[in-house]
Order: C-alpha cells, then structure tokens, then sequence
C-alpha cells in the first residue's frame, strides 16, 4: 500500500476549541488592510461548505476501505474537516455582521458543488478534493513558515488560521490515500483534477475578494488598483502564493505522494505548545517564535 506514513496516531482530532472569535476582532484584522483581509476572509468563507464536499466525496469509499489505519485516518480525517467548519461557520457570522453578503456568496459555491456531484463521477470529486487538500496543506507554508507574513494579524484569527493549517498537514494524506489505493485513480485524472482545481482556486480567490471590497464599498476602480498594488504581496519573489507554486506543481508529477513533502519546520512548536497549554493562541505564538 502506497501510504507511505502508517502511524495511526498521525491525526489528531482537535474539539470544541474557542478562539474567542467575536465583535472585538476590527474590521481589516490583517495589518489594517482592506485587501489582505478580504482575500483571507474570502478563502475562509468557503471553508465550512467546501469541508462538507469534501466529506461527501470520500464517503462513497469507506466502505471499500480494508486497510484498519486508513480507515481510521479516514474518521480522524472527518472529524477534524467537522470541527474545521464548526469554528469557520462562527467567523462567517462576523462577516454577516458586517454587512457582507455571505448568503449570496455560499448559495454560489453551493450550486457549484452540488453541480459537481450530480454531473462528474465519485472518482473525479474524489480527485478534486484531494487536489484542494493539496492547497490547504500548504496553508502553513504560505502563512506561519516566516514571521512577517502574520505579523500584522489579529492574534484571534491568527490562532484560527493556524489551527487548521496545522490539521490540514496532518490528514494531507488521507484523500490522496484513498483516491490512490481504494478508488485506483489514474495520473491523468489526478492530474486534470488539480489543473481544474487551481483554476478555481485562483478565480474564486479574486472573485470572492471583489465581491466582499464592492460590499466595503470601494469602487470598480478603485478595487483594480488595490488588486494590482497587492500583486507583489501574492506573487513576488517573496509572495504568499508564489512561496508553495513550486510544491503544487510537484502533485503533478508521476509517483508524486503528499508525504513527499515535509510539513512545515515549525509544526512541532504549535504542537508541544498546545499540548501544555490547551490554548490556540500560544500554539500559534510557538509556531510563529520558531518561523524563519
């Protein structure tokens, strides 16, 4: 079995933890800046629904599953895409008290995923969603592998982000696992579903930023000139995205396995700072004191 990590304590499910997400986190929590901050809020607006697909997608298989570890990842896999949307459907509420047109924006993905599932097969869903857990666990390599990138963050949301980056790195395996060894997807459908992925990725990313600066308030022009003076900060030598493009073109390589890549050098001080403390908050303190 082409697993490569077989330790059946490798994922831990992390519940009902409280980040203390509420009224007090400002506006434009990322530095100050209108842009920043919605570009994350815009990912993250997803999160509860698009961990729902997920789960849908790698239900089909789990009765298939003869592996006991990987059926176990599997579980500890959903419950830990459970809490994830628990804890962001909290922080959607924020941005609906702000007048942001959340309703709107999920009824879209929804329509969207619900599309997915009746028209592509289990196996294509079940490529896609391991081609967006690709994305996701590189959230900490984009985020938390240096200081400066978080800096100007509030600690809150700071400590949520952190949090589910660090799960993501955990099961980033699992759905490669089972779409590899369960449902014997092929390279060139591996492959066509991460090139369709990330080509969602990247137009419901500027889409959904758009649609929540129009929501601010902020003209046709004047959301242009904020999207091209933060191309640097997403694309430059060293921009948030442009820091792991590198580590998704490597899904397309043959033989290519998620535990090829090392989670991020400062996993361990989120995870022995939690342990201690129970707090997300100094776990993600730990991890950003040992960041590059």
């Amino acid at each position: 079995m082409n697993s490569r990590n077989n330790d059946p304590e490798r994922i831990v499910p992390r519940e009902n933890i409280d980040f203390g997400l509420d009224a007090s986190i400002p506006r434009y929590w990322y530095d100050n800046n209108p842009y920043k901050t919605r570009v994350m809020d815009g990912m993250q607006l997803y999160f509860p629904d698009g961990e729902r697909y997920f789960i849908t997608s790698v239900r089909p298989y789990r009765e298939r599953i003869t592996d006991p570890i990987l059926a176990r990842h599997v579980k500890d896999f959903i419950r830990q895409e459970g809490q994830h949307g628990i804890a962001h459907t909290r922080f959607n509420q924020l941005l609906r008290d702000q007048g942001m047109p959340v309703e709107q924006m999920l009824a879209l993905q929804n329509e969207r995923n619900a599309y997915w599932l009746r028209h592509y097969s289990a196996d294509f869903n079940l490529a896609l969603t391991a081609a967006f857990e690709h994305f996701t666990a590189l959230l900490a390599e984009a985020f938390f592998s240096r200081k400066e990138v978080m800096a100007g963050a509030d600690p809150k949301v700071k400590a949520l982000f952190a949090w589910h980056a660090i799960e993501e790195m955990e099961h980033k395996a699992v759905v490669f696992n089972v779409m590899t060894n369960v449902a014997r997807v092929g390279y060139l459908k591996r492959c066509a579903a991460m090139l369709y992925a990330t080509w969602q990725m990247t137009y419901e990313t500027y889409r959904s930023t758009d649609v929540l600066l129009k929501a601010d308030g902020f003209s046709w022009l004047e959301r242009k000139r904020l999207f091209i003076t933060h191309l640097p900060w997403m694309y430059g030598r060293k921009g948030i995205f442009s820091s792991f493009t590198g580590k998704i073109i490597e899904y397309l390589k043959p033989g290519f396995h998620p535990d090829d890549i090392p989670v991020v050098h400062n996993y361990p001080h989120w995870i022995e700072a939690y342990s201690q403390s129970g707090d997300p908050g100094k776990a993600c303190e730990a991890m950003l004191a040992a960041a590059h």
